[in-house]
């Protein structure tokens, strides 16, 4: 965490009881945060003081965060109508105030392109990307009215950067990059800033929980691909993956802490080595040698 993140919160805090006011709490609704980076955002935040909306997929896994003192609405994005109710439930309880939204949650569907249904793809897109567009649109028109306000994406270093079979998941974050980067300039005199966020390897749940949708989609038989897929599922059920650039999820809550507080926030941040290595890699090499070090690299 950056020292002038932490000195700014400060003075707000103490200006704020100097003149006899409390200071004032921003809200922000987090989705996915029944684990990994979401639940690691939402307890580093109310922390630092944020009013947190924690998210969850699950009504359990609301309830949950609810006994620990959130407020909780239940968002699934492949649900609509969640998704609606979840925002008129924020924006009700924060009398419209709503200052930042951090959109998070999100699954892999491993495979091989050619073996993936397009069904598959529907599915993923759903909650990867359509879903947060609604609930982006759907908070949108209060931020514009208070003229300011933050929508962080969590995307990835596969929104830039491929390797293979995980082209369901990066064909989301692709789209998600674009979508973002053309609100971003749409935006750009509203007050409200639209930020990504591109993590690398970080230790969550979403490996081993792509499992389900690896076995629901692909059908080995037949495939040229059917060699590999061993080794994915090995891969896919690991209790743990030994990787030096692996960081836990406060790697990226610390980038969004300053995607939220800092009064010039970056467009973009990166978070762990690899990403930053494939970024500069991407620019330097021609497409052809950039594809033999990616092929080296998946499984």
């Amino acid at each position: 965490m950056t020292e002038a993140v932490v000195d700014a919160s400060a003075s707000a805090e103490t200006g704020a009881r100097q003149n006899g006011a409390a200071p004032a709490r921003r809200a922000i609704l987090i989705t996915g945060c029944s684990s990994g980076i979401g639940r690691a955002a939402a307890f580093t935040l109310r922390a630092r003081g944020w009013r947190v909306f924690a998210a969850c997929r699950k009504q359990a896994d609301c309830d949950a965060l609810i006994a620990d003192g959130f407020e909780s609405p239940r968002i699934d994005y492949q649900d609509e109508a969640s998704i609606l109710a979840g925002a008129e439930q924020v924006l009700q309880a924060t009398d419209g105030k709503l200052y930042a939204l951090f959109n998070n949650g999100a699954f892999a569907s491993p495979g091989a392109t050619e073996d993936l249904p397009t069904d598959c793809l529907r599915e993923i897109f759903e909650a990867n990307f359509f879903g947060w567009h609604t609930l982006t649109r759907a908070v949108i028109p209060a931020m514009r009215r208070n003229r300011e306000g933050r929508i962080v994406q969590c995307s990835s270093v596969l929104g830039f950067a491929t390797l293979k079979y995980r082209g369901a998941y990066q064909a989301t974050k692709y789209a998600l990059e674009g979508l973002t980067d053309t609100m971003r300039i749409e935006m750009h005199d509203s007050g409200i800033e639209v930020i990504l966020i591109q993590p690398g390897p970080i230790l969550t749940e979403i490996r081993r929980n792509s499992y389900s949708h690896f076995k629901k989609w692909i059908t080995w038989e037949g495939s040229a691909h059917a060699h590999i897929y061993p080794k994915i599922e090995q891969r896919l059920t690991a209790e743990s993956l030994k990787s030096k650039f692996e960081l836990g999820p406060d790697a990226v809550v610390e980038k969004l802490i300053h995607a939220l507080e800092s009064s010039n926030p970056r467009p973009r941040y990166m978070v762990t080595f690899p990403t930053y290595l494939l970024f500069y890699l991407k620019k330097l090499l021609p497409n052809r040698a950039l594809d033999r070090l990616l092929i080296k690299q998946s499984y």
